[in-house]
């Protein structure tokens, strides 16, 4: 090698003449000794009967080489196993190694040491008998077997590899012609093996391996695999540089051809391709009919394209960016048709019940329709999955016969699907908004924006940020698309936003928005769209009518009430079309007639029911209060459970409990503390005692305030041992002081209180005013009981059958601020004496 740096290599391989391969030399006929020096070698494997060069850099080597010259000039070459080793051990060299005869040497000015070596025959290191100041070696020579046997598949081996090496040579492998002829002319396997394996661009190791075969046949065999992969490589090298320069002809011919067809036009006096296409682009761009600066924009990037070679890169950036300038809707905007009484139709007419927000939504239509230019706010549907949310903006975009285009937001991260990519990337694209727009091809459509509270954020930005322009309509007159680097008006768009909470959306946003809030629907509702909509619209999805399939009232309820549990309305549709396929398989299996389908026969269609009655609470117990919480997918009924046990005045909870709802069984114990003189409770059981209590469903997360009451109503039962009725559900918030806080949710627990037999709800003062707007089929057959204090809590809930505690029932009468309520009312509400003492109710998120 060059430096000190780096250990012995070679510099080129000498040729070797036939002669040299065929007949042995004097050198040849030398007789090895047991023990040489040794020179390990790096990035080159020496075989036998080659000849070819060496640099010699390290001390070590060339005391070596220094030795051999004062011997015999006998040195066994060994190749390193790691090639970076500047000073190898004897562990670290291969065990296979060439004994060469030194021909020449030549001292270099630098001090290292040129040597000219020929490859006599292999030999095994059997030990290592000195190390210092070089390496001797201890050997054993392998004689190169010198029968060449006449065997046909020898042979036809060696014609194999002479092929290969031709066709190598064909293909462009650096074989010189002497070394051809040579090859052509070997007829010992091994040493063709040995010749051809030395032309080879083989790995070290590849190399070693085929030097340790000493049987002439599997070494044959192994260069002929290696060299027909080295052709396989050949091959594809060589199609890729035949593909690379026909395109490169194409490319100089179409080029030449383009220049003669311009001056041939030239002389005729036509126009070529090119200038027609820019002619058309400025066309189009007139008849865009955009804003001034947008048009000057177009202008001036056409007019870099002009300038441009076809065949530049940015020439087709610049295309692409001047086709979506033409294509959108600068001043296209669709006619309005507002018409009232036709709007309130086809909101009546697509969807059931619903009527605060079909209300909303025709006040919105009215004012559009005085006020042209209307900044109106931004309208957003809040409501579980199923509810309609999605569907009643298509209805209003059919209401005002404008376009309608839905884009969802759900698990978008990137900022740049709102505002779009600069044009410097590569496939940029404007962001969706204006995608959909170019795609509506009207300025004014109905854009519905889905899941704006399930949006994400990372490092690439904050889409909920980017929306704040769409949605301002003091901003988004002038909404500016990182690809267009031009200014929209978007406050022509008319924008309609879905979630299923509102909490996740940020404050920021929120204040943009119109909160409508669409709450599940109760069983009636349910049955109503799926007689209307559901059931005929699954009919014709399955090429099904009346006279095949007829699915009784009674039917859909059970589905309702044993099939689908949910708030909206996606999974009774879903079981409705798993009857039509039954159905309609047994239709076209050549059934006559119609398949009426009843309650009783629902299980062979659907199975068996997925959801079932509680059976927890068959009679009233001691410990165990019944609450209603709410959910995503709407409301539902929980069990509370507490025991009273011998311990240490330990409180603990179960359940899978938020932390606000584990504050609020603190609030109700230390409430039950602080009144257990009046309700005949020992001061020692709270010390003497632990206190447990439990929320069954407990891999279900639970949190919120809304339970306070029904851990406060279990606990002081399980204290007092009054059983409590099973009749009675409850909700609300308590406070250390024993008041009941106003809570929300309240239609949506009303709903699976009925759903679940229970008439009887207790719930907070405050929450009068939103009781008053529940629909009237949910008030019907329910009792809502307003409270304020948790002395009525427990006198409603707790049973008067228990004569043994006439204490509890002394003290609640005595503490109460209550007078007794009225019967009667609004749908059967119960109200106390007006309450002046307190402040105006805050504003409560939903909960447990």
């Amino acid at each position: 090698m060059a430096d000190e740096k780096t250990v012995e290599g070679t510099e080129q391989t000498s040729v070797p003449d036939a002669e040299n391969l065929e007949t042995k030399t004097e050198a040849q006929a030398r007789k090895v000794p047991e023990t040489i020096p040794l020179l390990p070698v790096r990035d080159v494997v020496i075989y036998p009967f080659m000849i070819l060069p060496l640099f010699i850099g390290r001390e070590k080597s060339v005391r070596a080489v220094d030795e051999s010259l004062s011997r015999d000039r006998l040195i066994l070459l060994v190749a390193q196993r790691d090639a970076e080793k500047e000073d190898p051990g004897a562990d670290e060299i291969h065990s296979v190694g060439t004994v060469a005869m030194i021909m020449r040497m030549l001292k270099m000015p630098d001090g290292r040491v040129k040597v000219l070596v020929q490859g006599l025959s292999r030999a095994k290191v059997m030990g290592i008998e000195r190390r210092e100041p070089y390496f001797e070696a201890r050997i054993t020579e392998v004689p190169e077997t010198d029968l060449v046997t006449s065997a046909v598949e020898v042979e036809a081996m060696i014609r194999s590899v002479k092929e290969l090496v031709s066709k190598g040579v064909a293909l462009g492998k650096q074989i010189s012609s002497d070394v051809v002829v040579i090859i052509n002319n070997l007829e010992h396997p091994g040493r063709l093996a040995d010749l051809v394996a030395s032309h080879l661009d083989l790995k070290m190791e590849q190399a070693q391996e085929v030097l340790e075969l000493f049987d002439p046949i599997p070494r044959l065999k192994r260069v002929s695999e290696l060299l027909s992969k080295e052709l396989e490589v050949l091959e594809v090298q060589h199609r890729i540089q035949s593909q690379a320069r026909e395109e490169m002809d194409k490319t100089h011919r179409e080029y030449y051809l383009r220049e003669q067809l311009k001056a041939i036009q030239k002389e005729l006096g036509e126009t070529d391709d090119r200038n027609q296409e820019l002619k058309e682009l400025e066309q189009k761009i007139r008849k865009a009919k955009m804003p001034e600066a947008v048009e000057s924009e177009a202008k001036a990037q056409l007019g870099r394209l002009s300038r441009m070679h076809p065949d530049a890169a940015e020439a087709s950036v610049i295309r692409t960016y001047l086709d979506w300038l033409i294509e959108l809707p600068w001043n296209r905007p669709t006619k309005d048709k507002l018409s009232i009484k036709q709007a309130s139709k086809i909101l009546n007419e697509d969807h059931y019940d619903l009527e605060k927000v079909k209300e909303r939504i025709l006040e919105y239509l009215a004012v559009r329709k005085l006020k042209k230019k209307m900044k109106g706010p931004i309208l957003c549907f809040v409501g579980p999955p199923g509810v309609g949310k999605t569907s009643l903006g298509r209805s209003i975009a059919r209401a005002l016969g404008r376009k309608f285009i839905r884009i969802s937001l759900g698990g978008v991260r990137d900022e740049a699907e709102i505002r779009g990519h600069r044009r410097t990337y590569i496939g940029a694209l404007p962001g969706r908004v204006i995608q959909g727009i170019k795609q509506t091809g009207s300025n004014n459509p109905v854009f519905m924006i889905d899941e704006v509270d399930k949006v994400g954020a990372d490092f690439r930005g904050d889409p909920s940020s980017a929306l704040l322009e769409v949605l301002d309509p003091e901003q988004n007159y002038s909404f500016s698309d990182h690809y267009l680097g031009v200014p929209f008006d978007l406050s022509n768009v008319m924008f309609i936003c879905t979630a299923n909470l509102a909490d996740p959306i940020i404050s920021a946003l929120r204040d943009r928005l119109e909160i409508i809030d669409i709450s599940g629907y109760t069983e009636e509702e349910k049955l109503h769209i799926a007689k209307r909509y559901l059931v005929p619209r699954q009919y014709r999805e399955h090429g099904i009518d009346d006279k095949r399939l007829l699915i009784t009232d009674e039917a859909i309820l059970k589905m309702i009430n044993e099939y689908t549990r949910e708030a909206g309305l996606r999974n009774l549709e879903r079981e409705v079309a798993t009857i039509c396929r039954k159905v309609a398989r047994l239709v076209a299996e050549g059934q006559k007639g119609q398949t009426k389908v009843t309650a009783a026969a629902l299980q062979r269609f659907l199975g068996a029911p997925k959801f079932l009655a509680d059976p927890e609470q068959e009679s009233d117990e001691v410990g165990v209060a019944t609450g209603l919480a709410w959910t995503q997918t709407g409301g539902d009924i929980i069990y509370i459970e507490c025991s009273i046990l011998r311990g240490k005045g330990n409180l603990s909870l179960t359940g899978h409990l938020g932390e606000v709802m584990k504050e609020s069984a603190q609030a109700a114990l230390s409430y039950a503390r602080s009144r257990s003189a009046d309700l005949g409770i020992k001061d020692d059981v709270f010390t003497k005692c632990d206190i447990h209590i439990h929320v069954p469903a407990g891999g279900i997360p639970k949190d919120g305030p809304s339970a306070g009451i029904t851990m406060a109503v279990a606990l002081l039962s399980a204290l007092t041992k009054v059983p409590v009725r099973r009749d009675v559900a409850m909700t609300g918030e308590v406070t250390l002081r024993g008041k009941v806080l106003p809570i929300g949710g309240i239609k949506e627990k009303a709903l699976a209180a009925r759903r679940m037999g229970i008439h009887t709800v207790i719930v907070p003062a405050r929450n009068d005013k939103d009781v008053k707007e529940l629909p009237a089929n949910v008030k019907r057959g329910m009792e809502f009981v307003f409270v304020d204090h948790m002395d009525r809590v427990l006198d409603i809930a707790l049973t008067k059958r228990t004569r043994t505690k006439r204490r509890l029932a002394v003290a609640l009468s005595a503490k109460s601020p209550l007078p007794p309520f009225r019967k009667g009312g609004l749908g059967g509400i119960s109200h106390p004496r007006p309450l002046n003492r307190r402040p105006p109710a805050r504003e409560r998120q939903p909960g447990v």
